[in-house]
């Protein structure tokens, strides 16, 4: 016999009597191996918890963020039972789930052990045009106040610099910001977004709005006409870059579809309050020339990321968008999670898949390589906003509206 055969496969010491070491046959260890996993063990009720939050599956990859958001909204926080939940529920891996939830600044994540944060969180805003206004002496004087279950944070641009300091109180959002203001609406609980009044589908189309859509639809309008009056205008995105937009709609329209719309309604810059100023006031404008460029670049589906920092903003759209007429384009609508990078288109891509809004490297560019991987048209917030009254009013309108 030889040695293998003499100490048998399995053990890790003694010998067989003469003092020789017994040879392990790989894998033998396998056999002593722990029957629970490594790490936290997940209970039945903490995944049970999730679903109420979350509602029943099946689950989408790309909807992870917006997964994190009910959970953070309901909580107040990520709990690490919930994020574990979620990751068994999508059957991905927790450390992906953690790298998204961590990626972005409004995700709180709390372990086991820890603390959760206080239950109304006061968002001071820190940009220029606030800071100019007051913030910093604001901030300062709401952290003396010491507020019960309440933590003041600072806050990049919350898209109010007409009415600076701006302030968000949970989700209410607080122009002119006082600390009178402020304390009264965190101890009276006020956390809820409040819409202004807007002009509703009804009042918009006594005005003649969506005449240029049907037409579109009859085709009394050809997309080759449309694509041209838009490279006439000579509109530009609107968004920083400046892409001539008939360009772009050109070159979406050339690729092979399916192909998809992105809106990004991303901004964050100082100073760039456009794209709420338009959705709270005129918000039918804006998905009329949504539509447009929908029917035109072909676009079964559009996706408009929207910036966690306007709440009202989000608590309006989805209202105004049911009223719509079925038959066009499926509207969906995706929160950001405060991260300004995803202003930036390919980043803005990524957290619409429900990833990192890490930037791509381009070419292939999103025209071409876009949103899961089809062609994509994506348009600034304020670009279509014009669209309507340009395709109306023609080229030499938009012109004469002078350089700035």
């Amino acid at each position: 016999m030889n040695e293998m055969s003499k100490s048998g496969a399995g053990g890790h010491g003694g010998g067989d009597g003469g003092g020789k070491p017994r040879r392990v046959h790989p894998g033998a260890g396998r056999r002593n191996a722990r029957v629970y996993q490594r790490g936290r063990v997940l209970r039945q009720d903490e995944i049970d918890a999730v679903v109420r939050l979350i509602g029943p599956g099946p689950y989408q990859r790309p909807l992870l963020i917006e997964y994190l958001h009910k959970i953070q909204d309901s909580e107040g926080c990520l709990p690490a039972a919930h994020m574990h939940g979620l990751a068994e529920l999508m059957r991905i891996p927790m450390a992906e789930v953690y790298e998204v939830a961590t990626f972005y600044a409004h995700f709180d994540v709390v372990d086991d052990d820890e603390q959760r944060p206080a239950k109304v969180t006061i968002r001071v805003c820190d940009s220029l045009s606030c800071m100019m206004a007051g913030a910093e002496a604001l901030l300062l004087a709401l952290e003396r106040e010491r507020m019960e279950d309440v933590r003041v944070v600072r806050a990049p641009c919350l898209g109010s610099c007409h009415t600076a300091p701006a302030v968000h109180v949970g989700h209410h959002h607080v122009d002119n910001a006082t600390v009178a203001k402020v304390k009264s609406l965190a101890a009276h609980g006020h956390t809820h977004p409040q819409v202004p009044d807007y002009q509703d589908l009804q009042s918009y189309e006594d005005e003649g709005g969506y005449s240029v859509l049907k037409e579109c639809l009859k085709g009394v309008r050809s997309r080759e006409s449309v694509i041209a009056l838009m490279s006439d205008s000579g509109l530009r995105g609107l968004g920083g870059a400046g892409f001539p937009t008939g360009r772009k709609w050109s070159l979406v329209s050339a690729e092979k579809g399916p192909r998809l719309m992105a809106v990004n309604g991303d901004e964050g810059e100082p100073g760039t309050f456009k794209d709420r100023f338009y959705l709270l006031r005129d918000v039918h404008r804006f998905l009329e020339g949504t539509l447009i460029a929908a029917h035109i670049i072909d676009a079964e589906d559009v996706y408009i990321y929207l910036r966690d920092e306007y709440p009202a903003a989000h608590k309006l759209l989805p209202i105004e968008i049911a009223k719509l007429p079925a038959g066009g384009p499926r509207i969906h609508i995706r929160r950001g999670a405060g991260a300004y990078i995803c202003g930036e288109e390919s980043s803005l891509l990524e957290s619409l898949e429900g990833k990192r809004g890490l930037p791509r490297h381009k070419p292939p560019y999103p025209f071409q390589v876009g949103l899961f991987g089809l062609p994509t048209l994506i348009n600034n917030l304020e670009t279509l906003f014009w669209v309507r009254d340009l395709v109306e009013k023609g080229a030499d309108w938009w012109k004469g509206q002078g350089r700035n």
